[in-house]
This record gives structure tokens, C-alpha cells and sequence, in this order.
């Protein structure tokens, strides 16, 4: 049971810079942003590419971050600039993302056991311990800038931005570059993690990331007072618990993708029915409390 926790904390916070990051889009700017799936491994593969050219660790792990916001641009490129639906740009970049990490190792498939990482010779907790808190506190002082406020106004009403004066687009262009940075990061993060990158680490990330989002706001649902990224960090460790219990329990990795979807078709329905079901035993109490 000892190596299940510590293997969900690990795995649970490297997936929580990815949470983060499409909170960004799915929560705060209400962005459909299906490019993660390119970006996550883009985010491995630009690791891989300049830890294989000699750069150490660290550096090829921020430029994983940094390659990761050029994705981001191009979505909002071919969404506001090229007026392309937000769920197709992200689409058209995750696609044009496949071939552009294939050519940047020219193949699919990249060990990294013999190339040192930024886990090497320290506890892997540690470190995605650091990372995390260093992200987090990093955003939380992001959003309370002017820039963040506007970020956030931009979501929930685009025009009150606007009769303020300010372009909406350019904090669009903003989330968008920020979400997919963070989400390379991520990749860059499991790479080192696992020891290889593989074309297909990001097939359905976006279920991982979202159901990161949802369980975290449904376990802490009651508590207002915590902010988003608390909830994204909480969210995916419990979710990579689960996820990690049942296949300690006897289902094959195999079963991942289905267990992945079943895990937020549950906390979905939960949210949506649950609720009504308590509502109704405490005579609209609990309801009241919310």
C-alpha cells in the first residue's frame, strides 16, 4: 500500500502542472482545448531532443515549457486570427503536433534511461513536490495581477473586457500560450519520469486533465475558499490513486482508457445526481449550504 501512495503522489503531481495548465483553458477562459494531446508529448520530445544534443536537464526541461507556448499560439492563431472554432483549432494543432514530434527525433519511440534527468539522485517526491509548489504559487500570484484579473474577466464576460478597453484576444492569446506551456512541461516532467517518450503518451490526456478538474471540485466542493490550482493538485492525485488502485487490484493497464473515462463519468454523475438525492433526504439543507 506504501508503494501505491507514494507512486500517486509522483505520478498524481506530475500530472497536476498538467491539471494547471487546462484549468486555464477549461475553467478560467471556457477554451474547448483539445492540443494538449500534441503538446503533452510535444513537451517529451523537445526534453528528448536537447538532453540527447547535451543540454542539461533543467535547461531542456524549460525548453520543453517554452517550445510548449509556441502551441498555444498556434491555436489561437487559427482560432482568432484565421477565425477557425475553438474545438478545430485545437484539433488542426494537435494533428500538425504528431508529425512535428516525429520529426524531432525521427521516430516514435525514445529511451532515456542512459541521459540524466532532473530526478537524478534526489527522491522524485521531492522534486515534483518543489515543482508543484513553485507552480502553484507562481499562478496563484499570476492571477492576482492585472493581467490575471483580466484573464479571468475575459472568460466569464468578454465584453465587460472589451468596454474597459482592453483587446480580449490578446489575454486569450495569453491563457492559451500559458496552458500549453505548462502542459509540455508536464510531458517533459513524465518523460524523465517513466525514462522514454512515446508518440501516443498524450491519447487522451485531456480526459486525465479534466477529470483531475472535476474531482477536485467535487471532493472539495463544500470549501469556497480554495483556489482553483489547489483543487487541480488535489484532483489528480486522488484521481491517479484510483486509477493506480485498480490496476493493484487485478484489471490490466490495458484497461486504462476505460477506467480513465468510467473515473469521470462517476464524479460527473455524482455532481449531477447526487446532489439531488441529498437534497432531497435533508429536505433542501444541504442544498441551502451550498
Amino acid at each position: 500500500m506504501y508503494s501505491l501512495i507514494m507512486t500517486s503522489m509522483e505520478q498524481g503531481l506530475i500530472f497536476a502542472v498538467l491539471a494547471i495548465g487546462v484549468t486555464i483553458t477549461y475553467k478560467i477562459l471556457d477554451f474547448a482545448d483539445l492540443s494538449v494531446e500534441g503538446t503533452f508529448p510535444m513537451g517529451a520530445f523537445i526534453f528528448s531532443k536537447f538532453i540527447i544534443s547535451g543540454l542539461s536537464p533543467v535547461t531542456s526541461t524549460l525548453l520543453a515549457f517554452a517550445f510548449g507556448t509556441l502551441a498555444g499560439l498556434l491555436t489561437y492563431t487559427l482560432n482568432i486570427k484565421l477565425k477557425i472554432k475553438a474545438l478545430l483549432s485545437g484539433i488542426l494543432t494537435m494533428t500538425i503536433l504528431y508529425s512535428v514530434n516525429l520529426r524531432l527525433n525521427g521516430k516514435s519511440n525514445i529511451g532515456l534511461f542512459s541521459y540524466d534527468s532532473i530526478f537524478q539522485g534526489l527522491p522524485v517526491i521531492a522534486v515534483v513536490v518543489v515543482i508543484i509548489i513553485a507552480i502553484k504559487i507562481l499562478m496563484d500570484l499570476f492571477l492576482k495581477t492585472e493581467i490575471g484579473y483580466l484573464l479571468i474577466a475575459t472568460g466569464d464576460n468578454e465584453t465587460l473586457v472589451k468596454s474597459l478597453g482592453e483587446n480580449a484576444n490578446k489575454y486569450k492569446m495569453i491563457g492559451l500560450m500559458l496552458s500549453n506551456g505548462l502542459v509540455s512541461l508536464s510531458g517533459a516532467m513524465m518523460a524523465q519520469y517513466q525514462g522514454f517518450a512515446e508518440i501516443t503518451m498524450g491519447t487522451g490526456i485531456i480526459v486525465i486533465a479534466i477529470a483531475s478538474i472535476i474531482i477536485g471540485d467535487t471532493v472539495l466542493k463544500n470549501n469556497k475558499k480554495l483556489k482553483n490550482t489547489t483543487r487541480a493538485i488535489i484532483g489528480a492525485i486522488v484521481y491517479k490513486f484510483i486509477g493506480n488502485l485498480a490496476i493493484d487490484l487485478g484489471l490490466a493497464p490495458t484497461d486504462l482508457k476505460a477506467i480513465n473515462a468510467i473515473i469521470v463519468i462517476c464524479f460527473l454523475s455524482y455532481n449531477t445526481f447526487g446532489t439531488q438525492i441529498i437534497k432531497k433526504k435533508t429536505g433542501g439543507i444541504y442544498a441551502d449550504n451550498q
